[in-house]
């Protein structure tokens, strides 16, 4: 496995509470990424491993019990390549139960900038502002060259996940239950990721709520075009770890592949099995501790 740091295990923090010069190396980095070439590829990645219970074939990133190993590998990688750049730098996480206004870290001028403008929503402030020409979308879904927001969905408004809301998912002592999909009412994981029943916004808990109330680009497949997904995502794995400290008995699961004949058969990654397309399973992810903790 290729997971595993050198030296001592750095710190994630939460971007509420970073120094100005340590938002100004993030940023700084993020930005040495992209003008490399690199961030495209993580774009390219999650478009081409953003699949849903409807489709054929393997379900590796999204609605599937490696959701939570899958973004943490993902997250490791875009890490190291800031931490290239500075090794200073690690990704913050955002605390949505916390910072829950539209002003609010992370949507400061200094780091992430703030909300879309109304007419087309695309993001006038901060570095991350197509006029500052550095972040153009060249990997997407649209042929939008700019970022997008839409915090709090203007038209249609939705509120942020609360602690109550991300309570009720670490509360649930089982990682996942069969048919390990969307559907799922139990299980930590799906009550993380956020599927429920009916319709639209009112189905999206947690995470996919999140998406949801920042709007824009980071709806859909090519959500990484807007760096806030790396500041969710960071929290979200949180979440993974604090679940585990509280029922340390529990495991990733299924521990065994679904057998021929049943519906998931080839469809999730197992305890065991390879989570494409790195050389590591889910087994190698659950305990990352000598890599990076949480502030």
């Amino acid at each position: 496995m290729c997971t595993r740091g050198a030296g001592v295990a750095y710190v994630r923090k939460d971007a509420g509470l970073l120094t100005k010069a340590e938002r100004v190396r993030f940023v700084k980095a993020l930005l040495e990424v992209k003008r490399r070439g690199e961030y495209e590829e993580f774009v390219r990645m999650h478009i081409e491993y953003f699949s849903a219970d409807g489709e054929h074939g393997l379900r590796a990133a999204h609605m599937a019990p490696s959701f939570l190993p899958w973004h943490r590998r993902f997250l490791l990688d875009l890490e190291r390549a800031l931490r290239r750049v500075d090794s200073s730098v690690t990704v913050p996480y955002w605390d949505w139960t916390r910072d829950r206004t539209t002003t609010s870290a992370p949507w400061t001028a200094d780091l992430l900038g703030g909300n879309g403008r109304r007419s087309d929503l695309q993001v006038m402030t901060g570095p991350f502002a197509h006029r500052e020409g550095n972040w153009t979308i060249t990997t997407g879904v649209t042929d939008l060259k700019f970022l997008t927001r839409d915090l709090g969905r203007r038209r249609a408004r939705i509120g942020l996940p609360t602690k109550r809301e991300l309570e009720w998912a670490l509360k649930d002592p089982v990682y996942d239950v069969a048919p390990w999909n969307s559907t799922v009412p139990r299980g930590f994981r799906n009550k993380l990721e956020g599927w429920g029943g009916g319709r639209g916004a009112t189905s999206w808990r947690n995470h996919n709520r999140v998406h949801g109330w920042v709007g824009g680009a980071i709806l859909g497949g090519a959500s990484v075009n807007d760096p806030v997904f790396w500041l969710h995502h960071a929290f979200v794995d949180l979440q993974w770890h604090r679940w585990r400290l509280r029922h340390r008995r529990a495991r990733y699961l299924p521990a065994t592949p679904p057998g021929q004949g049943d519906e998931q058969h080839a469809r999730i990654v197992a305890r065991h099995q390879t989570l494409p397309p790195w050389d590591v399973t889910p087994d190698e992810l659950e305990d990352v501790s000598h890599i990076y903790r949480y502030a």
